[in-house]
Protein backbone atom coordinates (compact mmCIF):
# COMPACT_ATOMS: atom_id res chain seq x y z
CA UNK A 1 0.00 0.00 0.00
CA UNK A 2 1.49 3.17 -1.14
CA UNK A 3 2.04 5.80 1.81
CA UNK A 4 -1.08 8.36 2.32
CA UNK A 5 -0.88 12.00 2.12
CA UNK A 6 0.53 13.56 5.23
CA UNK A 7 -2.73 15.96 6.42
CA UNK A 8 0.28 17.89 8.25
CA UNK A 9 2.31 18.14 5.13
CA UNK A 10 3.88 21.67 5.50
CA UNK A 11 3.00 25.27 3.19
CA UNK A 12 5.29 26.13 1.37
CA UNK A 13 5.16 30.26 0.50
CA UNK A 14 6.78 31.08 -2.57
CA UNK A 15 6.02 35.11 -2.58
CA UNK A 16 2.66 34.74 -1.44
CA UNK A 17 1.07 32.00 -3.43
CA UNK A 18 1.15 28.88 -0.70
CA UNK A 19 1.80 24.98 -1.86
CA UNK A 20 0.89 22.36 -0.23
CA UNK A 21 1.44 18.58 -1.82
CA UNK A 22 -1.60 16.38 -1.09
CA UNK A 23 -0.20 13.45 -3.26
CA UNK A 24 3.42 13.32 -4.08
CA UNK A 25 5.16 11.64 -7.05
CA UNK A 26 6.57 9.18 -4.75
CA UNK A 27 3.11 8.02 -3.73
CA UNK A 28 2.00 7.46 -7.10
CA UNK A 29 4.99 6.02 -8.15
CA UNK A 30 5.62 8.83 -10.51
CA UNK A 31 2.23 8.87 -12.22
CA UNK A 32 1.25 12.29 -10.79
CA UNK A 33 1.33 14.80 -8.07
CA UNK A 34 -1.59 16.96 -6.54
CA UNK A 35 -0.70 20.11 -5.02
CA UNK A 36 -3.00 22.81 -2.82
CA UNK A 37 -2.37 26.26 -3.75
CA UNK A 38 -3.89 29.77 -2.44
CA UNK A 39 -2.88 32.63 -4.84
CA UNK A 40 -3.21 36.32 -3.63
CA UNK A 41 -5.81 38.52 -6.02
CA UNK A 42 -3.97 39.50 -9.29
CA UNK A 43 -1.19 37.29 -8.92
CA UNK A 44 0.19 34.66 -11.32
CA UNK A 45 3.11 33.14 -13.44
CA UNK A 46 4.87 34.37 -16.61
CA UNK A 47 3.89 32.36 -19.69
CA UNK A 48 4.82 29.04 -19.73
CA UNK A 49 4.92 26.05 -21.30
CA UNK A 50 5.54 22.13 -19.76
CA UNK A 51 7.35 20.18 -21.98
CA UNK A 52 6.78 16.83 -20.16
CA UNK A 53 3.43 17.66 -17.97
CA UNK A 54 -0.29 17.58 -18.86
CA UNK A 55 -1.70 20.43 -16.20
CA UNK A 56 -5.52 20.34 -14.89
CA UNK A 57 -6.12 23.45 -12.47
CA UNK A 58 -9.29 22.54 -10.07
CA UNK A 59 -10.65 25.97 -8.67
CA UNK A 60 -12.09 25.87 -5.12
CA UNK A 61 -12.21 29.62 -3.83
CA UNK A 62 -12.02 32.65 -6.10
CA UNK A 63 -11.95 33.48 -9.64
CA UNK A 64 -9.24 32.32 -11.75
CA UNK A 65 -8.59 34.34 -15.24
CA UNK A 66 -6.37 31.36 -17.61
CA UNK A 67 -4.96 32.64 -21.18
CA UNK A 68 -4.27 29.30 -23.16
CA UNK A 69 -2.46 28.84 -26.53
CA UNK A 70 -3.97 32.71 -27.29
CA UNK A 71 -7.64 31.87 -25.46
CA UNK A 72 -8.75 33.40 -22.40
CA UNK A 73 -11.13 32.09 -20.22
CA UNK A 74 -11.97 32.50 -16.55
CA UNK A 75 -13.14 29.66 -14.01
CA UNK A 76 -14.90 29.96 -10.62
CA UNK A 77 -15.85 27.75 -7.53
CA UNK A 78 -16.11 23.90 -8.85
CA UNK A 79 -14.54 24.42 -12.51
CA UNK A 80 -11.61 22.80 -13.59
CA UNK A 81 -9.15 24.06 -16.75
CA UNK A 82 -7.02 21.26 -18.34
CA UNK A 83 -3.72 22.65 -20.28
CA UNK A 84 -2.08 19.44 -22.35
CA UNK A 85 1.60 19.44 -21.93
CA UNK A 86 3.52 21.17 -24.77
CA UNK A 87 1.22 24.19 -24.15
CA UNK A 88 1.50 27.50 -23.72
CA UNK A 89 -0.55 29.14 -20.64
CA UNK A 90 -0.87 31.43 -17.84
CA UNK A 91 -3.01 32.33 -15.49
CA UNK A 92 -3.89 34.62 -12.72
CA UNK A 93 -6.01 35.03 -9.49
CA UNK A 94 -8.45 37.60 -10.44
CA UNK A 95 -9.75 37.36 -6.64
CA UNK A 96 -7.52 35.36 -3.79
CA UNK A 97 -8.11 31.87 -5.13
CA UNK A 98 -7.70 28.70 -3.68
CA UNK A 99 -7.16 25.80 -6.61
CA UNK A 100 -5.92 22.21 -7.02
CA UNK A 101 -3.07 21.93 -9.65
CA UNK A 102 -2.90 18.31 -11.02
CA UNK A 103 0.16 17.26 -13.34
CA UNK A 104 0.88 13.50 -15.07
CA UNK A 105 3.10 12.67 -15.15
CA UNK A 106 4.02 14.13 -11.11
CA UNK A 107 7.73 15.50 -10.47
CA UNK A 108 6.65 19.15 -11.01
CA UNK A 109 5.90 19.72 -7.46
CA UNK A 110 10.07 20.18 -6.94
CA UNK A 111 9.61 23.34 -8.96
CA UNK A 112 7.10 24.61 -6.16
CA UNK A 113 9.36 23.71 -3.28
CA UNK A 114 12.98 25.03 -4.60
CA UNK A 115 11.38 28.31 -5.89
CA UNK A 116 10.17 28.38 -1.90
CA UNK A 117 12.85 27.54 -0.62
CA UNK A 118 15.06 29.91 -2.14
CA UNK A 119 12.84 32.71 -2.11
CA UNK A 120 13.34 33.11 -5.58
CA UNK A 121 11.61 35.96 -7.30
CA UNK A 122 10.85 36.49 -10.82
CA UNK A 123 12.46 38.85 -12.48
CA UNK A 124 14.84 39.75 -10.08
CA UNK A 125 16.43 35.87 -9.49
CA UNK A 126 15.99 34.67 -13.43
CA UNK A 127 18.97 32.93 -13.44
CA UNK A 128 18.71 30.66 -10.85
CA UNK A 129 14.60 30.13 -11.86
CA UNK A 130 15.35 29.28 -15.46
CA UNK A 131 17.45 26.88 -14.55
CA UNK A 132 15.30 25.26 -12.15
CA UNK A 133 12.49 25.51 -14.86
CA UNK A 134 14.96 23.80 -16.99
CA UNK A 135 15.17 20.82 -14.50
CA UNK A 136 11.61 20.23 -14.16
CA UNK A 137 10.82 20.32 -18.09
CA UNK A 138 9.71 24.20 -17.93
CA UNK A 139 10.33 26.94 -20.44
CA UNK A 140 9.39 30.69 -19.99
CA UNK A 141 7.90 32.20 -23.23
CA UNK A 142 6.50 35.21 -22.12
CA UNK A 143 4.91 37.99 -19.80
CA UNK A 144 2.25 37.44 -16.93
CA UNK A 145 -1.58 38.56 -17.77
Amino acid sequence: MKDLPDPAAPSLDWNGTTYRTILSTSQTSGAMCIVDSTSPALSGPPRHVHAAEDECFVVLTGEVEFWVAGAIFRKGPGEAAFIPRGTEHTYRSVTESRHLVILTPGGFEGFFAEMARNAYRIPEDMGPVLESAARHNLSFTGPPL
